[in-house]
């Protein structure tokens, strides 16, 4: 069929689309949609009519998109990921449909701000860190560059959660994202899919049955992901937990109404919050039931549509690929082989060689806490089927590696999906690679340490199923929604088509020396730490000048992340700046911002300290506003970019070895930040692309880690010999920044001199002469734009289109499809 004006009157694709007709649409919206006229409605009803008119104009490319890839029986991929941090929809969707001006331009004749409404758009809490922003840039990119393509997640009722400070201290609130509605969903509720838990195995001669106990509901909710400038749109199907026929009408009948709804209220837990508290056993299990909740669900509708397509799975792994973004879905490989072998007939060997060339897993971490375990104890009662499935994996598994590998015990014990002590667990790294044709890494460094240490004998056995796959940002969302001047002047000078391909931004190379870039580059960033300012003075009460340099580290609150030894020199600095008050000392304000999570003791004290810190500093008037230090709670998308485009430094400075990759250094190198940082994940490349005068590199390689470590790392060492660092420990505990309660940082700053696992004190003196390097550079203002440009022009490798191509070319075989 053909779609034509009759499917959709409304339609930008039109030429006699006008500023008229969208303000017609969105007032349609207003009154028959949302039941407002324009005289009472509010910013937010005005808002969420704006963004059903907008959703109008992609619905017709995703039902066009949808449609071609079931035509054409393509191969697709399912892309499963716990976590997507999607950010605002509003300002991305007008900027992919190219109808933001148009859009502004029409609420403006209804007198009505385009900027505030977007202002009051909530941030989805879908994600909490970087494994969900980048789930989101791929989504986007997958969606430009026309990938025929799904994701899947869960629609949690509640984000991680809203982060407060109260006298300096972390406080989680509720993240109820979705009391004000969410117009640019669409609810599915034909697609349900029921998911079982508990109960007991059994078998009829060779054949298992799973007897299970509980059943809930997986509801689907779609979300359009549009595609920038090619009339396409993804889809993110998200699932809700629904408890189906639970509601005990009899138990209610008789007056006992809480007991009627309690089995329903437990088992629609499952989608209500992000992150459960994982330090109850309670909460590790629901956090299991959610991972399987998104692969059965996930994978049930995949199957179905499969078949609906083609009639058949047994061309599956021909027109199938599915990626696991980390280790949280890996639970849909023994989901896949249940639905295989027992749902489909097939036989265990046939099912398993399917599964193997279907699967695909990305690895986001060398730290073992987020390779995740779980006790065979939970998984028997949760899963009981799926574990046995885990076992059988395992015995074949190590089968072949008898047989072709070694008889060695050790190895095959290192091995072993099935990690043995007092408590076996089952080790999902373990059974993301063994299951999946390809593991990749997210930056050349962390890809080369993943077959050299977590993943070593593996890469041992499977050598050929490693690969690395450099993660990337949009442009679209981290330029041309955060960063709109600077858009404006790429679009003078290099046109418009980088927003679609970021390597056109070489052709800046060519202008770096004009007078107008060189005048434009720190006049945009003035104006971007204008805004920040505004913002910091209206929630927080603190005045920033926006001449000092901006210092930012924003990411999750984390002991590899270091944020410990940012404080560390701050204190340091100040020190300094009270003992030669009279020297030329640059002015700066550093920035943190982040979440820990809520049962994350050393990081909520790191909180605690930050803002106690900030507390002494900002109110010392000795210091003659020279020197700011600033928390900004509750960091989100939204925030982010607020923030990145302000900062001038980029603070990366996790310890060499523990940090992936990361993407935000990628977003502030984009918008002309230098980047302070360790040699570690991404850091290396971004060097390799911007050159060693244009970052600011510190501290032990990872080899000199992996050294330190083996001779016996004694921090304490340090701390005494070290005056500067040895004050400054010594003031912390002692109380100056705490005066009531002196003794608030003792365990957090003993942890440091005795242990010190992340060699904060190790690099703290490179650190501190790095950052004097940067005040160097900072006082020659023609160098650091240099430098700013530099960054900027040397980016485009940093893409997630770019990084979405290799996915689809080297891991997932798909071609993109060619638009109708």
């Amino acid at each position: 069929m053909t779609m034509d004006n009759t499917d959709f009157p409304f339609s930008y694709n039109q030429p006699e689309q006008t500023t008229e007709s969208l303000k017609k649409a969105i007032v349609y919206k207003l009154i028959f949609l949302i039941g407002r006229s324009p005289q009472e409605a509010s910013q937010r009803d005005w808002l969420n009519a704006t963004l059903y008119a907008v959703r109008d104009l992609v619905t017709e490319g995703w039902i066009s998109t949808a449609r071609q890839s079931r035509d054409e029986k393509t191969r697709r991929v399912y892309y499963l990921s716990m976590e997507y941090l999607m950010g605002r929809t509003l300002s991305n969707a007008l900027i992919a449909e190219g109808v933001y001006t148009l859009a502004k331009d029409a609420l403006a004749e209804l007198d009505v701000d385009l900027e505030e409404i977007i202002e009051k758009e909530v941030d989805p809490g879908l994600g909490n860190g970087g494994l969900g922003r980048l789930a989101a840039c791929f989504m986007d990119s997958i969606a430009t560059l026309a990938i025929p393509g799904m994701g899947y997640g869960i629609r949690y009722e509640y984000g991680m959660f809203q982060q407060a400070i109260e006298d300096g201290k972390q406080v989680e609130k509720p993240d109820a994202w979705l009391e004000k509605g969410a117009p640019w969903e669409f609810m599915r509720p034909s697609k349900r899919f029921n998911i079982q838990f508990g109960g007991h195995i059994y078998f009829e001669g060779k054949k298992c049955v799973w007897d299970s106990s509980e059943e809930i509901t997986a509801l689907a909710y779609d979300q359009m992901i549009p595609g920038y400038d090619n009339d396409s749109a993804a889809t993110l199907r998200l699932w809700s937990a629904h408890a189906g026929d639970s509601f005990n009408l009899a138990e209610f009948n008789r007056g006992d109404y809480f007991r009627a709804i309690e089995t329903r209220a437990a088992s629609e837990n499952v989608s209500r919050v992000l992150y459960p508290d994982d330090s109850t056993w309670a909460g590790r299990e629901l956090r299991l039931r959610q991972e399987y909740f998104l692969v059965s669900a996930s994978l049930q509708d995949i199957i179905k549509r499969h078949k609906r397509t083609h009639g058949t799975v047994k061309n599956l792994a021909d027109k199938v690929a599915i990626h696991l973004n980390d280790t949280h879905p890996a639970l849909a490989i023994p989901e896949l082989m249940y639905i295989l072998v027992d749902k489909e007939g097939y036989d265990w060997k046939t099912a398993w060689d399917m599964c193997r060339r279907i699967f695909s897993y990305t690895c986001h971490t060398l730290m073992s806490e987020a390779l995740e375990t779980w006790p065979v104890e939970m998984m028997a009662k949760n899963l009981p089927r799926h574990l046995q499935i885990i076992f059988e994996i395992n015995d074949y598994f190590l089968e072949y590696v008898r047989t072709y590998v070694t008889t060695d015990d050790d190895f095959i014990r290192r091995v072993s999906l099935i990690e043995e002590g007092d408590t076996r667990k089952v080790r999902m790294g373990w059974l993301s690679v063994v299951g999946s044709h390809k593991v990749n890494g997210v930056a050349a460094i962390h890809s080369e340490l993943m077959k050299t240490s977590t993943f070593a004998d593996f890469a041992h056995i499977y050598p050929e199923r490693f690969t690395n796959v450099t993660n990337g940002i949009t442009p679209r969302r981290w330029i041309a929604v955060a960063n709109p001047d600077l858009s404006a002047l790429f679009d003078r000078y290099i046109g418009t088509e980088w927003r679609r391909d970021l390597s056109l931004l070489t052709e800046l190379k060519a202008h770096i020396n004009d007078a107008e870039v060189q005048q434009a580059i720190p006049a945009i960033k003035r104006a971007n730490k204008q805004r920040l300012a505004d913002y910091v003075k209206k929630e927080l009460g603190i005045e920033l000048s926006p001449d000092a340099l901006f210092d930012v580290q924003v990411k999750r609150i984390h002991e590899y992340k270091r944020q410990i030894l940012n404080v560390l020199h701050i204190v340091a600095r100040y020190n300094e700046m009270l003992e030669n008050p009279e020297k030329d000392w640059t002015p700066r304000v550093f920035i943190l911002a982040g979440k820990a999570a809520s049962a994350y003791y050393a990081a909520k004290q790191t909180i605690n300290l930050i803002n106690d810190v900030a507390k002494i500093i900002n109110n010392d008037e000795r210091l003659q506003g020279r020197l700011k230090v600033v928390f900004i709670p509750n960091y989100s998308v939204s925030l982010a970019q607020i923030i990145i485009p302000a900062a001038d430094i980029s603070e990366q400075i996790s310890l060499a070895g523990t940090e992936a990759s990361g993407t935000s250094n990628m977003k502030f190198a984009l918008n002309g930040a230098l980047t302070l940082g360790t040699l570690d994940g991404a850091n290396v490349e971004i060097l390799e692309n911007v050159g060693e005068d244009n970052i600011f590199i510190f501290g032990h390689t990872v080899e000199q880690v992996e050294e330190l470590r083996r001779n016996g790392y004694r921090p304490y060492d340090i701390y005494q010999s070290n005056e500067q660092l040895r004050r400054v420990i010594d003031q912390i505990t002692s109380g100056l920044f705490s005066p009531n309660d002196p003794h608030r940082y003792q365990d957090l700053l003993n942890g440091l001199c005795y242990h010190d696992y992340y060699q904060s004190f190790a690099d703290f003196q490179s650190y501190v002469e790095a950052q004097k390097r940067v005040d160097e550079k900072y006082h020659d203002q023609k160098a650091w734009t240099n430098s700013a440009l530099q960054n900027i022009v040397n980016m485009s490798f940093f893409s997630s289109d770019r990084t979405i191509e290799e996915y689809a070319q080297k891991i997932w075989k798909i071609q993109p499809l060619k638009l109708n």
